[in-house]
């Protein structure tokens, strides 16, 4: 299933390296070309010799390869690659890979790395569970980095749980469905979505703007990807890190800037998902200096920004989905439905801001879905990753299928 796949299988420094050695040798057996690009410490536990009988390549450690000042080129072997595996990945390799610090040469090659990237960390329990680690992991789902996660059982440590790495049988199965995955509602699907707020200028210093982050339209965009969507971002101005692989980035400022980007692309779009918080009101006059202060009130004449969503409403052709968000703080499930009528959606997300830890900025959502029968899913309270997945179950059953 993986011939003809090039993959990088990085290796550092722990002693589940071991394993790495099988991890090789079925990838190879399993049709790929592997080429081992390992840190200095990961020496220390596996020889290179043994990894290059195995891969049928020449390993590499260092940018020089040799006395002769012979260079490997991170950058070629990051455009050479259909994946890029780091099994096993220690908590530094993780830190290192989150903050961008290409001070060797595998993290080298995964900021060149333009494919699909993985990693299957291993260390022990307390390591994987500190706040800090977990941070760096989060960091790098939210990069579009594919999180293979350890395992529970008996540690190097001798304690007991999760951290060691994913066995390699499971490792290739992970790697055959990500190179070879299963057609879903969404494969080859152009997907327009939108994401964060906007920010509507009154002088050069100041704006008008609102809570976003982006984390729930970053979440549903991995998801999307994961399901084999073409995905376009158009994204305002987010405080959250911006997934950098497998996405045609859009990035704006204020709504005009929006509403320009969405119309360009909309046409192209077979899903158009408006998880943006765009602004509804603008200063009707922009200053060009600073506004001084100097009476104790101003008043700011304000004007209404194109309603996006009503505007795709009113064009929307036939089999193209088109799915709002509403924010809501009083009669929730009345407004949003009003809006999907109004916007003429095929379906609205409802967030409430009287749901505790659901909204802008936290890592969990609770969301309820209304069709145009005014039939409600609600969801549980979950992390945005599990609301963007079941968000897309919910789109592909009820929606898409019914469009196509």
């Amino acid at each position: 299933m993986l011939k003809g796949k090039r993959i990088i299988l990085g290796i550092s420094g722990s002693i589940a390296a071991y394993k790495s050695a099988e991890l090789s040798r079925l990838l190879v057996k399993a049709g790929a070309e592997v080429q081992i690009v390992m840190t200095k410490d990961a020496a220390a536990f596996i020889t290179p010799l043994t990894l290059s009988t195995l891969s049928k390549r020449p390993v590499f450690i260092d940018f020089v390869k040799n006395d002769m000042g012979e260079w490997v080129n991170h950058v070629d072997l990051g455009l050479w690659a259909d994946l890029l595996l780091v099994a096993p990945a220690t908590a530094t390799t993780l830190s290192r890979m989150a903050t961008a610090n290409a001070d060797n040469l595998l993290t080298a090659v995964f900021l060149s790395a333009r494919c699909q990237v993985a990693v299957a960390p291993a260390m022990d329990l307390d390591m994987w569970l500190n706040p800090a680690n977990q941070r760096n992991v989060k960091q790098l789902e939210t990069d579009g980095v594919k999180i293979i996660e350890p395992i529970a059982g008996e540690l190097a440590s001798g304690l007991s749980g999760k951290g060691r790495m994913a066995e390699p049988e499971d490792i290739v199965k992970f790697v055959q469905k990500t190179l070879s995955p299963e057609k879903t509602a969404f494969t080859g699907k152009t997907v327009l979505l939108t994401v964060g707020p906007t920010r509507e200028a009154l002088d050069p210093v100041r704006y008008i703007s609102n809570h976003s982050t982006g984390k729930m339209g970053f979440a549903i965009a991995n998801e999307l990807k994961r399901r084999g969507a073409n995905v376009i971002l158009v994204v305002g101005p987010v405080s959250e890190s911006m997934p950098s692989q497998g996405f045609q980035v859009v990035e704006v400022v204020s709504a005009k800037d929006m509403s320009q980007a969405v119309h360009q692309h909309a046409d192209a779009a077979d899903i158009i998902i408006l998880t943006a918080a765009v602004a509804d009101y603008r200063p009707a006059e922009f200053s060009p200096v600073k506004i001084k202060k100097s009476e104790d009130k101003i008043e700011i004449k304000l004007e209404k920004t194109e309603d996006i969503a009503k505007t795709l409403g009113a064009k929307k052709r036939e089999n193209q989905v088109l799915v709002g968000f509403a924010l809501e703080t009083n009669n929730e499930l009345q407004h949003a439905y009003q809006k999907l009528l109004n916007k003429n959606l095929d379906f609205i997300v409802l967030n409430s801001l009287n749901d505790n830890q659901a909204g802008f900025a936290h890592e969990t959502n609770k969301i309820t879905i209304i069709d145009k029968e005014n039939n409600k899913h609600a969801l549980p309270l979950l992390s945005k990753a599990d609301v963007a997945s079941e968000l897309l179950d919910y789109l592909a059953e009820k929606v898409y299928e019914a469009h196509v």
